[in-house]
């Protein structure tokens, strides 16, 4: 992989408008996933902190992603972390929540920031604080329509809503103003997951990035 910019980290995040979640409980099919996620055209995945010998798996995976391929880490809550996950090849970093220190690591060494929020306070304050991409998390409850609505007043901030996005309704969130999706469980399917069936999730990946693919700002 290719040492990128923050910049230009940020605009890949946004043409792919689509990341991969990964939170498989048997580490050792993730490469099969990434294969059946690039197969399927998504090309950015962040690997949980949640997968057990993440930073490892991050660190072996790094070099062997083609050209053109996002690698992040996700559910780093601290800055020692994303420290390590850096260290092994992590792209962009992930978090559920804004930490202002993990942001800040992350600008020291030019790697993108997508910290959590929920509220329109807590999006501004991590945007002030440098975030690249702030990450509407959960999105769960929430809807498009709120991407609009924090959007009006904030034109300037870069939204990525992850929780409740569907493979049907991905470009909903991308016409609301979104620059990117994240996207879980309802891409990485468990079970095909468990029985090796990774056509599932290259189905499932030609499914979301064909939702996002022409959804325009309306």
């Amino acid at each position: 992989m290719t040492t990128l910019t923050r910049e230009s980290i940020v605009a890949a995040i946004e043409r792919a408008r689509v990341v991969a979640v990964i939170r498989i409980k048997d580490p050792a099919r993730l490469e099969s996933v990434a294969m059946a996620l690039i197969e399927g055209g998504v090309t950015a995945m962040e690997i949980t902190m949640t997968v057990p010998g993440a930073v490892d798996l991050i660190r072996g995976l790094a070099p062997r992603m083609p050209a053109g391929f996002l690698l992040g880490a996700g559910t780093v809550v601290d800055a020692d972390t994303a420290s390590k996950v850096i260290d092994a090849g992590a792209q962009f970093i992930v978090s559920p929540v804004f930490r202002p220190d993990v942001v800040a690591r992350c600008r020291q060494h030019n790697v993108a920031a997508l910290p959590g929020c929920f509220s329109p306070t807590e999006i501004l304050a991590a945007w002030d604080a440098g975030a690249d991409i702030v990450k509407v998390f959960p999105a769960t409850a929430l809807g498009p329509q709120y991407i609009k609505d924090v959007l009006a007043p904030l034109p300037q901030v870069k939204l990525m809503p992850t929780g409740g996005i569907t493979l049907e309704n991905a470009g909903n969130w991308i016409r609301a103003g979104a620059v990117a999706v994240g996207a879980g469980s309802s891409l990485l399917d468990a079970q095909a997951i468990a029985d090796g069936r990774f056509d599932i999730i290259t189905n499932n990946a030609r499914r979301i990035v064909s939702s996002v693919t022409g959804a325009r700002v309306s």
